[in-house]
């Protein structure tokens, strides 16, 4: 049985599935901050990239995001996307 993960393996799977998925370097990802824009920002970070960051973080966290549960507040900032990654994978 899966246990739960705690927030610092949520910020941690979120910050490797940023690198995998728009394939930044690991450092790079490493010094986000809460305030660090993503979407709209980071060149990489187009809306073909949400889908696979998305679905990453389904499959690594074991949780299920609804399409409506995204939108561009979500994805504005890291720090956004750690909250309602972290809301979701520790309930």
């Amino acid at each position: 049985m899966a246990t739960t993960p705690d927030e610092r393996e949520v910020e941690a799977t979120l910050r490797a599935v940023l690198a995998d998925v728009l394939g930044l370097a690991p450092a790079r990802v490493a010094s986000f901050q809460p305030d660090t824009a993503l979407f709209g920002a980071l060149p990489e970070f187009d809306s073909m990239a949400v889908a696979g960051l998305l679905t990453e973080l389904e499959e690594r966290l074991g949780i299920v995001i609804e399409d409506h549960e995204i939108d561009a507040d979500l994805l504005e900032s890291f720090g956004s996307l750690l909250q309602f990654t972290k809301a979701k994978a520790l309930r």
